[in-house]
């Protein structure tokens, strides 16, 4: 294998996670799936259109309330 073939089915593998994760807490498919490739990439900020920023840091801030509030119930319940 040769290193673009590599860094492709990483960041594919890393997409998938990222889009599951998402969709796990809540968050739509489709919109997931625009967030996971963006994250994946990982490309700075610099290099985002404002929409790519934007998306993101919608996303992971609703990933973060839900994940914190199926934590907090999680504790309850135990």
């Amino acid at each position: 294998m040769n290193y673009l073939t590599d860094r492709h089915k990483f960041l594919q593998k890393e997409k998938q996670l990222l889009h599951t994760e998402l969709v796990k807490y809540g968050i739509d498919y489709d919109i997931a799936a625009k967030a996971a490739q963006i994250l994946a990439e990982k490309k700075p900020d610099e290099v985002l259109t404002e929409e790519e920023i934007q998306l993101t840091k919608e996303v992971c801030e609703v990933w973060l309330q839900q994940r914190n509030r199926l934590a907090s119930i999680s504790k309850v319940i135990n």
